[in-house]
């Protein structure tokens, strides 16, 4: 963990909040190459009534299409939460070089209630390509997002 990884966790948590601000869960996300940001994203799960719209996954989605790029082995991602197994997956199809979480998936399971009981560890380790995984930075900050939230999925 560096000091930049702290700044750029910060970062993907004000954008949590912002999800949430705007009426979507409170997941936020950012992409990073050679220490700068080349994309942000939010959940919009209700904003675009679409249950897949993850912010990870729709961070992946639009800067690969807007880039015409397939291969990001060489960007980290940075996301308030630890990636669910659609996104997880997004990441290694996408070739991803580095996730970088605040909260986890034991953590979230514990606020949200049930869920894909499949941590984003166990995907990488089944999958052929294979990112670097820092796990819980910010955690507690990443966990006061959640304060008084009540998911409705």
């Amino acid at each position: 963990m560096t000091h930049k990884d702290e700044q750029f966790m910060e970062i993907a948590i004000k954008l949590a909040l912002k999800s949430r601000e705007d009426g979507n869960e409170p997941f936020g996300a950012i992409l990073v190459k050679n220490n700068e940001i080349v994309m942000y994203g939010e959940n919009k799960i209700n904003s675009n009534c679409d249950p897949t719209h993850h912010a990870e996954i729709g961070l992946i989605r639009n800067y690969c299409s807007e880039n015409n790029v397939f291969d990001l082995s060489e960007y980290t991602l940075f996301t308030s939460c630890e990636p669910c197994v659609m996104c997880t997956g997004a990441m290694v199809w996408s070739n991803l070089g580095k996730i970088v979480y605040s909260v986890s998936h034991d953590q979230l399971a514990e606020i949200a209630g049930s869920n894909i009981m499949i941590s984003c560890k166990e995907v990488i380790e089944k999958s052929p390509n294979k990112p670097v995984l820092v796990e819980q930075i910010l955690n507690n900050e990443g966990l006061k997002v959640f304060e008084g939230y009540t998911f409705t999925h």
